[in-house]
């Protein structure tokens, strides 16, 4: 009888047992929860440096109606009489939910205002995501496979020269040449009432074109470096010296083992295309967000800069987690260990 309730107990205790996930995906979890944590601290640093803006919000929005008692009346209507511990928690309280605030300028939620122009900026990074892709990958592929020689050389001096051109200059010089000069190209990106870049095309090309030779360069060297290293691995050493097609060891060899370096690599184009975009938004009169994150800050606006700027941050840490995940799911080594 010992021995049955002996053996019933450890039949319970392996019942009741909590289920252990595999190596990969306590990795995932792992990771995603570094990723919240991080999020959560960026919007700290995000309300935290919005409060530091010079002037005031009440006193920019009454401009020359400014009189003490609407002044105080205006502060109080938007929570600035309240302390920033306060206001932060409440703020982070309507994230939860979805609620990014209204804006204090024009009184529209947040939220609608980014949904006006998310479209736009998604539209014209997109493009120059994949323009990049493409022109970057074919370029580092051929320049690392062929590391020392005379192509190779010819790419990294174009990559160093493209990357060392700031995005103003680049857009500067191809409005003269491609608007002004050659009359291709509007130099203007306006996007008609009511429409989508889509509708104009033509607006597109000089942006896209400044972010892509401005981003290929920085992306170029980096996928350069990672094929060059791979390339030097034993077993794709070997696939060549058994004389194997060298676009068969690219990428049946070469290529696999390159794929987590090469995603990280990809994964650092969202923090650059968030800076890049707001410049060329700018400079092109483009409406997209990094254009409204520009005009909140003339404008103190401070919770549509606060929506914009999580949202961004939160795009920039979901490529990174995804780039790692891409790395994590294509090495056998990562996924045993977890």
């Amino acid at each position: 009888m010992r021995e049955v309730g002996a053996q019933a107990g450890r039949w319970a205790r392996a019942a009741w047992k909590r289920p252990r996930l595999p190596p990969l995906g306590r990795a995932v979890m792992r990771r995603l929860g570094w990723a919240a944590g991080l999020v959560a601290a960026i919007s700290v640093v995000i309300f935290a440096a919005t409060e530091s803006l010079p002037g005031d919000a009440a006193a920019r929005l009454l401009g020359q109606n400014y009189t003490p008692e609407r002044y105080a009346q205006v502060r109080h209507a938007l929570n600035l009489d309240v302390p920033a511990p306060a206001r932060y928690l409440r703020w982070a309280g309507g994230l939860l939910h979805g609620d990014l605030g209204s804006s204090a300028r024009t009184g529209r939620a947040v939220s609608s205002v980014i949904a006006d122009r998310i479209g736009s900026s998604l539209v014209l990074a997109g493009l120059a995501f994949v323009a990049i892709l493409a022109v970057s990958l074919v370029l580092g592929v051929l320049a690392g496979s062929r590391a020392g020689r005379r192509l190779d050389a010819v790419v990294s001096i174009g990559s160093v020269v493209s990357a060392s051109l700031p995005e103003f200059i680049l857009a500067g010089g191809l409005i003269v040449v491609l608007a002004s000069w050659l009359g291709l190209f509007p130099s203007v990106s306006l996007i008609p009432d009511g429409g989508s870049p889509l509708d104009r095309p033509s607006i597109l090309v000089l942006p896209v074109l400044t972010l892509t030779v401005a981003g290929s360069a920085y992306a170029t060297r980096l996928v350069r470096a990672t094929v060059a290293d791979a390339s030097q691995l034993p077993h794709v050493e070997s696939a060549l010296l058994s004389g194997l097609p060298g676009a068969r060891v690219v990428f049946r060899h070469l290529l696999p083992s390159a794929v987590g370096p090469i995603a990280q690599a990809y994964a650092n184009l969202a923090s650059y295309l968030v800076g890049g975009t707001v410049i060329v938004e700018q400079v092109f009169n483009y409406p997209g967000l990094g254009q409204l994150l520009v005009q909140s800050v003339n404008d103190r606006d401070v919770t549509i800069v606060q929506g914009v700027g999580l949202l961004v941050s939160t795009a920039v840490v979901g490529a990174f987690l995804l780039a790692d995940l891409i790395g994590l799911a294509a090495n056998p080594r990562a996924r045993a260990a977890g």
